[in-house]
């Protein structure tokens, strides 16, 4: 999933008819300032980070004035917050608040359909709420064939005690932040909190809006919104992490092709297949190998999609040797596997004599596969070797070619 900072977030919100606080994006102090004097009134001051809970993080403050604006920003700026670095912080009007409230559109899981998350209790976290106020609460899923009907929406604010003018506003607010859900492919859209001034507005004070990524195809103008991979990262993407969501993204349809750099390493790491990449990675590291990355390729990619991944995974600094295994349950066409690593090894003129590639797979043509890896050199392995037997071997290989300190 990838997120949207949220100011982008807002932008859209506002463009579907939802209310939304003044505010602009500032790089320094000096923006920051300027922007406050625009607004003529005190401001909020944020971290213009992807992740949430901003406020516990001290990433979130309150100016009275310009200069206290500048102040605050300049106490922003150089944050890290939970492991992203504040650039640029946004610089909204401070409402004035009657009462919060908190509302999402989010998918379950397990039915497969949107749900909605409505309180009268806004500002904290949605755990908080269902751990302390349960019922206070109305969780309602959507039929995504119907759609949120006009009565329904009502019915939800009407069941947290909601009445008169409010009611019908909040209906109407909660349509249109369904209508913004569905358009732009959302996964998660949450405002927190949904506030209602005290001359009795609701205003979409803090948003959060993560878009699937994998349909980002479909929505082009989201493209240089959304941060792609946001959701899956605990800090900031590398460069090469980065290159690796373009090349999962070149095919949307067939395959998927995820790539985490890992500090250090020198083993390059490509695995599949249920809880296979999980027991391979944790088997070479106990060991004594040291994976310099953790990728996760499946559902049956084009040849050009594993071609990209295992360049990249071959690029980082450091790497000299390849890992590469599947399990029967996978169900990816191996000699497609095949070709693409082959052929990335070539372009990049690695020899499997000095460079360690060991590969265990079993699937669908893995006999061709056979053919293709042992044709290129390729260590190879098919079901008459156990995953955790290949993670050894290349362990070994490791040692073999670079001598038993390299693991220190």
């Amino acid at each position: 999933m990838g997120r949207l900072l949220e100011h982008h977030s807002k932008q859209l919100l506002k463009e579907m008819g939802i209310a939304v606080p003044l505010n602009e994006v500032a790089g320094s102090e000096t923006e920051a300032a300027e922007a406050a004097r625009r607004m003529g009134k005190p401001v909020v001051v944020k971290a213009l980070v992807p992740v949430g809970k901003r406020g516990k993080a001290g990433a979130i403050k309150f100016a009275e004035t310009p200069e206290e604006a500048a102040g605050k920003s300049r106490e922003l700026l150089g944050m890290t917050v939970r492991n992203f670095p504040v650039e640029k912080v946004l610089v909204e009007e401070k409402l004035d608040i009657d009462r919060e409230w908190y509302l999402s559109i989010t998918y379950d899981k397990s039915k497969q359909v949107p749900v909605i998350i409505a309180s009268t209790r806004g500002g904290v976290d949605v755990e908080e709420l269902n751990r302390s106020y349960p019922d206070e609460m109305v969780i309602c899923p959507v039929d995504p064939l119907t759609g949120l009907a006009g009565f329904k929406a009502r019915e939800i604010w009407a069941d947290l005690g909601v009445g008169g003018k409010l009611l019908g506003a909040a209906g109407t607010l909660l349509n249109k932040l369904y209508a913004a859900f569905d358009r732009y492919d959302a996964y998660l859209l949450e405002v927190n909190p949904l506030v209602v001034t005290t001359g009795g507005e609701l205003v979409a004070a803090a948003t959060v809006m993560s878009v699937d990524d994998s349909a980002i195809y479909r929505q082009p103008r989201l493209a240089d919104m959304v941060q792609l991979g946001s959701e899956r990262a605990w800090r900031p993407l590398t460069e090469l992490e980065k290159q690796m969501v373009e090349v999962n993204e070149s095919d949307p349809y067939r395959g998927t092709a995820r790539y985490t750099e890992m500090p250090g390493g020198d083993i390059g790491f490509m695995c599949g297949g249920g809880g296979g990449s999980l027991l391979c990675f944790d088997t070479l590291v106990a060991l004594g190998g040291r994976p310099a990355n953790y990728s996760e390729v499946g559902g049956n990619p084009p040849e050009p999609k594993v071609y990209g991944l295992t360049k990249g995974i071959l690029s980082k600094p450091g790497v000299r040797g390849l890992f590469v295994a599947h399990n029967i349950t996978n169900n990816t066409q191996v000699d497609v596997l095949a070709r693409g690593i082959v052929r990335a090894l070539q372009d990049l003129h690695i020899d499997p004599a000095t460079f360690p590639v060991v590969v265990r797979e079993a699937g669908v043509n893995d006999a061709v596969a056979r053919e293709i890896f042992t044709a290129a050199g390729v260590e190879y392995y098919g079901d008459d070797m156990t995953m955790t037997g290949a993670c050894a071997r290349m362990v070994a290989r490791m040692k073999e070619v670079y001598g038993e300190g390299r693991q220190q």
